[in-house]
């Protein structure tokens, strides 16, 4: 069974850096989308990156600059890099993979692309 177990959230105050990380159980996810997602309270599911298996990424405006998405296939491992986080930051950041190649990154921030889906992290940021 596939599973996708994130950790490295916490709490955090404005400035700070976090790196969350996504380790794939069960399968190799060489040739897999993958992604981070947050819901912050009160809000709708978001996209934060996406990286394919060619290393094109994708990043939510408001963490471009701040924000690195990286995977590392030989551990079958996505990390999501954050910098300088502010209280908008906050949320539960989910990863999400997509079995096999998706040759369209206009669509890496829709979640009906995404198959898999991981518990998520806390990630808290105060003022």
């Amino acid at each position: 069974q596939v599973q996708l177990v994130e950790s490295g959230g916490g709490s955090m105050e404005s400035g700070g850096s976090l790196t969350l990380s996504c380790k794939t159980v069960g399968t190799t996810f060489t040739y897999y989308v993958m992604a981070w997602f947050r819901r912050a309270p009160g809000k709708g599911r978001e996209a934060v990156a996406a990286i394919d298996s060619d290393g094109i990424t994708r990043y939510r405006d408001s963490v471009k600059g701040r924000f690195t998405i990286s995977r590392d296939n030989l551990r079958n491992s996505l990390d999501l890099h954050m910098n300088n986080l502010n209280p908008d930051d906050t949320g539960m950041y989910v990863c999400a993979a997509r079995p096999g190649k998706y040759g369209y990154p206009d669509y890496y921030f829709e979640t009906f692309v995404y198959s898999l889906w991981g518990q998520g992290t806390q990630v808290t940021v105060s003022s």
